[in-house]
Formats: structure tokens, sequence, C-alpha cells
């Protein structure tokens, strides 16, 4: 260990922190567990795309009372310092996570130390609820506690501002120097103030899934298809009773519950991962609908802010929908909805992030409706909705990674939402003849063919972060001239803020906050995104390539094609 980690060490060690924190940290000492005590204490756990996120344990850089009290104190200095004349109110939920319950009342016990009203929800809620509860409540901030579908080690703290969406500049970084200043665990005030609690719970919920059933776009084609068969699973999470409760409000009567995955349990027995991103997650989900014949698969994650779909194929097989897919159906099933019913307005718009298929930049210009692109994570989305308010109107967000919003009621991803509209939207297909799956090919030969794929690769540690840091230097040292044989054409910084053409020798600013990105295009309209992860030790990268396809015969062929550059592009990155 260097002298730095040494140090952090024996503050903990020597520090007012409880017992049973001292002793096993001293047991490691003794053990000689120099890497666990390295990547525990090596840094600050920091905000990125998702709060903050990490593994649960003892240490600097992990979940546990003090992190999270240190976090709590920084905003709460930073809350009263920019209301000063108001009495402060927040909002605290949580997820089934392991811990989730004493560390949201740690939380709450820091603020109510701090003279802040806490709203406390009297049991696990969906994220985009205490989005929405933020908003109706009027409250200055909120915290959610999840890790979203992290594994089991894992623990997370979301922190929102008044809008209801999660802390973007000048907050995130300003809520950091606040929380780097408690750099004593005698600074945290962990003393509660019980008066400051209000439980709050079942009509908080009635109120969020009646707005999610005024957001239905074609009501009468739920009551014709009511019957439909939808398998749902909230894979051990909080989506276990909201999720299957907004499916009937809205009018579907045969919603078939995988029984296994109903039991809120933060180990996940059922699954590897709770990712609804990964098959595994979904396996249960399709086997029971195979026996059931049905029509829809839905699961959502621990926090039910996103949601995997599968769909039967056109050789009667059930199929993963991937995030690119489903957003891209629902935006075009929204915008088409709304200019049928002669909703649309010339003030509509739809946002999605840089790493999301751009098959939906071609579907809203299609329709005449604005598409912005934003930087990954849906705070970035929640962000520009707030910035906008007022003068524009949001009807649709998405990004990659299974994450969607339909209406304005809340200011992140809505898996609770996203299940009624995916739904009616299976309905109304089901209503003409066609699964999701035909709707699908009819995009594809509408617009082109679209594949993408998301490769993960993670490095754990310090040792980890060094190796993320080195290859993004590498790219942007060495940015390749071709990729899948194709030339690149425009190479994106968003370090940098700036766009290289690299036919002309040209480079433009782009109109982004600072984020440690790099995309390059190629000729034939293949993109390739670099980022490391704001919330996870990874690097990852986004490849999406697409075709022409001349018509609906031509899809397997087609994708086989697409699949093959993909395979290409994932080769020549190493």
């Amino acid at each position: 260990m260097n002298q730095e980690i040494k140090e952090r060490v024996t503050v903990w060690l020597e520090g007012n922190y409880d017992d049973e924190t001292k002793r096993a940290l001293k047991t490691l000492v003794d053990e000689e567990k120099w890497d666990d005590l390295s990547d525990a204490f090596y840094r600050d756990l920091e905000f990125g795309t998702g709060g903050l996120r990490g593994i649960m344990g003892i240490g600097t850089n992990r979940m546990n009372k003090y992190t999270i009290g240190a976090a709590t104190q920084g905003l709460s200095n930073y809350l009263k310092s920019v209301y000063t004349d108001e009495q402060i109110k927040v909002v605290i939920a949580h997820d089934n996570r392991n811990n989730a319950i004493p560390f949201a009342q740690i939380v709450a016990d820091v603020f109510t130390a701090n003279g802040i009203y806490v709203y406390f929800f009297d049991g696990l809620r969906p994220t985009p609820e205490l989005s929405f509860a933020i908003r109706k409540l009027k409250c200055h901030s909120g915290i959610m506690l999840t890790a979203s579908h992290n594994p089991k080690e894992y623990s997370g703290y979301k922190a929102y501002w008044k809008d209801g969406g999660q802390v973007v500049a000048p907050h995130d970084k300003n809520i950091i120097k606040e929380v780097k200043k408690i750099d004593s665990v005698d600074k945290i005030n962990f003393t509660p103030n019980p008066d400051l609690i209000e439980i709050i719970g079942d009509e908080m919920d009635k109120a969020f899934i009646e707005t999610i059933k005024s957001i239905s776009i074609n009501p009468e084609v739920i009551q014709k298809q009511h019957d439909l068969s939808i398998v749902f699973s909230p894979i051990h999470g909080t989506a276990v009773k909201i999720v299957p409760d907004a499916l009937r409000a809205v009018g579907f009567t045969n919603v078939q519950l995988v029984e296994e995955q109903c039991t809120i349990d933060g180990n996940f027995p059922t699954v590897v991962y709770p990712n609804p991103e990964e098959h595994e997650a979904l396996s249960m989900a399709i086997e029971k609908a195979k026996k059931l014949d049905a029509d829809l698969v839905m699961a959502t994650d621990p926090d039910a802010d996103r949601v995997g779909v599968a769909v039967k194929n056109n050789f009667g097989e059930f199929s993963l929908l991937n995030g690119n897919q489903v957003a891209s159906l629902l935006i075009d099933y929204v915008l088409t909805s709304r200019k049928k019913s002669g909703l649309q307005t010339s003030q509509d718009y739809i946002v999605k992030t840089i790493v999301t298929t751009y098959l939906i930049d071609k579907i809203a210009e299609s329709k005449g409706v604005t598409c912005y692109n934003v930087l990954t994570g849906f705070k970035y989305i929640g962000a520009l909705m707030t910035e906008l308010e007022g003068k524009e109107t949001f009807i649709a967000g998405g990004e990659e990674s299974y994450g969607y919003l339909i209406g304005d009621h809340v200011r992140d991803k809505d898996a609770v939402v996203s299940c009624t509209m995916i739904a009616e939207m299976t309905a109304y297909y089901a209503s003409i003849g066609k699964s999701l799956f035909d709707a699908l090919i009819d995009l594809y030969q509408q617009y082109g063919c679209y594949k993408e794929k998301l490769i993960s690769v993670t490095k754990k540690g310090q040792k980890g972060a060094e190796e993320i840091k080195e290859l993004m230097e590498n790219f942007r040292d060495n940015p390749p001239h071709t990729i899948g044989g194709e030339n690149v054409i425009i190479v994106k910084d968003y370090l940098k803020g700036e766009s290289l053409n690299i036919e002309n020798g040209i480079a433009s600013k782009m109109n982004f906050p600072a984020s440690n990105v790099l995309q390059f295009e190629t000729e034939k309209g293949s993109l390739i995104s670099a980022r490391p992860s704001g919330t996870e030790p990874k690097i990852k990268y986004y490849i999406s390539v697409n075709r022409p396809l001349a018509h609906r015969n031509a899809y397997l062929k087609t994708d086989i094609e697409l699949d093959l550059l993909i395979k290409a592009i994932e080769s020549e990155l190493g």
C-alpha cells in the first residue's frame, strides 16, 4: 500500500468509527490483505452518471454508514447554502438491496439531524416514483437507495434535485465539494430528529398510477385487446406490486407473474445478475410464456427504472429485444399515434443519448418532430426536460440501456409507464394483425436495418482504473483510420468538445458538457463509441452498424451481414 492509503486506514482505525467497523478493518490489516485494503481506500466514491455506487463494505471506496453519511452531510450543507430561507424538504426511497433499509434510515437520520424535513416511504418503491414524489410534494431534493442492475454485492445512492431529476452540473460538482469538506467522521451529524420525518405510501402510489393511466394514447385498443397474454417478472425487486397494478389500471386483465421471482430478496436467488439486459435474467419468464403461449414478456430491474422485453419472432420463438429496438418501437408508436389522433404540435420533441441508435433520429425526422441528443445517462435527458419546460413539449425519451420515459411526470427513466405503453403498443399491433416483431421489421424496411452491440470490459480496482485511462489516451493519440473495412470520416471527442472531419481536416465545436467519450463514424454510417462507465469499473464500447433492407424476406440475411461486421469491429478493438 502507498502512504496515502496507509494514512486513510489509520484514520479509520483510530477515528470515531464504530467498533464493528474497526474490528473488520483490523482483521484485514492483520491478515495482510493489502490488495483488498488498497481497493477499499485508494479513492473516495464520487457521483457519476448514476450517483454514488459501489461494493458494500468498509473503506472510503465502499458503500457503508460513513460514506453514505458523509454524502448526506455534504448534500445537507449544500442544500442549506442554496435554500437559506426555506424549510428544506426531501424524499427518501429504497429498493430491495441488502442493507437498503438501514442505509435509508441513516440518510434520514443525517437529514433530520440537520433540520431537513424528510418524507420517508413506508417500504420499497421504484426509482421513478421517487422522482414523481419529489415533484408532487415540491421537495428540494431526494435520495434513492439502489444499485440498479448491479450484482448483489453492490449498493447505491442516487441524489435528485428539486425538478425530480438526478443532480447535474453545477449541483453535482458543488455537492462533491461539500462532501470532500467532510474530512472527519466527527463532522457528520448522525443524531436524528424524529419530529422531522413523515411516512408516505399508498396515496403516492395511487397518484403515480393515475398519472401513468392518463398517458395512454389508445385506451380503446386496450379495451378490445384487454386479454392480451402478458408474463411479467420483477426479478425480486420493487416492481412486484406496482407494475401489475398499473397494467390492470390501464385495462389489461391477463397479467401472469413469475411467482418464483416475486419474492423480495436482495440476494436475487434465481438469477446470476438482476439485469434485464441479460437473457438469463428473463429465462424463467420466457419459459412461463412458452407454456402459456403468451404474447408479451417483460421484466424489470430491482429499482424498476429499466425493463427487458421478449416477443415471438417470425419462427414463433421468443426473442429478446434490445434497448435500442424497444426505444425505437416505442418512440415510433407514440409519435405515429399522436399524429393520427391530432395531438402532435410543432413544439413536440423527443430525447435520446449519443450512444443510442440513430434509427430514432430518422423516425423523428420523418414525423416532423425534433430529436435532441444528450450525453450518456438519463440524468441528461431529465436536465434537458427541465431546461425546455414551458417552452417545448416533451413526448418521449430513451437510451440503449433499457431505460425509457413517456410523459413528463418524472425526470428519470420509468419502467412502470414503459411497461404499460409497451403493452399498449403490443395490443395495437395485435389489433391490426401484427406482432411487435413484425413492427420492428417494418421500421427496418422503412429506415434501414440497424444493429447495435455493447461491449463492457471490466477492470477492477486502482490498477483497472489506470488501464482504462491508458486505453482512452491511446484512442485519442492514435485514432483508427478504418473500422470494419470502412473509412473513418468523423472523430468526435466529447472531452475536447470537438468534431473532426477527417476528409477535409476541419474541426468544429460541439455543444455538450465535457465528457470522456470518443466516437468514430465511418463512411457507411457505422458508429463506434468508447467511454468509461460513470458508475462501474468498466470501459464500454458501443457499436452501431446499418444497411438498407430491400424487402422483409431479406431481414435474416441482412442481420447476419451486420452481425459479421460487428464481430470484425470487435476483433479490431481487441
